[in-house]
């Protein structure tokens, strides 16, 4: 004999306590040559709209997905956070599997975990690595185009490695930043910036506590005009020094910049703001 059918849940009481909010963080990773960027605007495709989309999807219900920096148009990520608050019941790992499959294919989920209510994403990150990645010489390489700079020039890469060892410090560096730029303080701690070069392939790697906008394209710009000769490496502490924007080199561009790590102390510890506040200090000494 048959039995009867489950009879279906009741409606949760009007009355009921809701679930309480979780926090959590998404380490996610994307080709960025099809993106307007992290920060959801109007009418653009941009990486934090392709996640709250999918989430809306996956579970039904909105999401706020924030991240420690909001890169640029065609910039891609190889680990960057996102994180968001919820009531959703789902494990992590169904978060993690559930939305990674609900995303297009420039744009995946590697990790989730729940954090602490006090976890900012932003101002706990101590820290960033950036890797920017240049093709050198006349011939083109097509498979190359979507995340390498094509220089057509034999660099001089030694003097560049010159040079980037006057970036790396506590510096004021308002001539490394955009007219759009709204940071308070221009004043950066950059704890590497190095160069290095296989065939016609040149990494340059930049990690450091903080950036200004544009600030690693418009470094990267300095050392190519560096290796074509066109700068002397030995005048890179003055020109710094100047703040002036026309002693820098011209920005690079987007497509060949990679977010390749954001890092963390403690959550909630805030040491990232701390150390903020610690460059605007001597800013106000100076």
């Amino acid at each position: 004999m048959s039995q009867p059918d489950a009879a279906p849940d009741a409606p949760a009481s009007p009355d009921a306590d809701p679930a309480p909010e979780r926090r959590v963080l998404l380490w996610i990773a994307f080709d960025g040559a099809d993106f307007h960027g992290f920060q959801r605007q109007r009418d653009l495709r941009t990486v934090a709209g392709e996640l709250e989309a999918a989430w809306l999807r996956f579970r039904g219900s909105p999401a706020e997905m924030r991240s420690s920096s909001r890169t640029d148009a065609g910039v891609h990520a190889r680990r960057m956070p996102a994180c968001f608050v919820t009531r959703d019941p789902l494990p992590v790992k169904g978060i993690r599997f559930g939305l990674d499959h609900e995303l297009p294919a420039d744009l995946a989920i590697l990790d989730a975990l729940e954090v602490p209510d006090d976890f900012h994403v932003r101002h706990d990150a101590v820290g960033k690595r950036y890797v920017y990645q240049l093709w050198t010489g006349r011939g083109r390489d097509p498979t190359r185009r979507r995340d390498h700079w094509h220089v057509p020039w034999q660099l001089d890469v030694a003097a560049m490695q010159r040079a980037a060892a006057a970036f790396e410090g506590e510096h004021d560096f308002a001539g490394y930043r955009t007219t759009a730029c709204t940071a308070a303080s221009t004043f950066r701690s950059l704890s590497a910036v190095r160069v290095s070069s296989e065939g016609r392939a040149v990494t340059v790697t930049v990690e450091g506590n903080a950036f200004l906008h544009n600030m690693v394209r418009i470094i990267v710009g300095t050392l190519v005009e560096v290796g074509k000769g066109r700068i002397d490496a030995g005048t890179l502490p003055a020109r710094i020094a100047s703040r002036r924007r026309d002693q820098a080199g011209p920005t690079a561009p987007g497509h060949g910049l990679r977010l390749d790590e954001v890092f963390y102390g403690a959550f909630g510890a805030r040491e990232g703001l701390a150390h903020k506040d610690l460059l605007e200090r001597l800013r106000a000494q100076r």
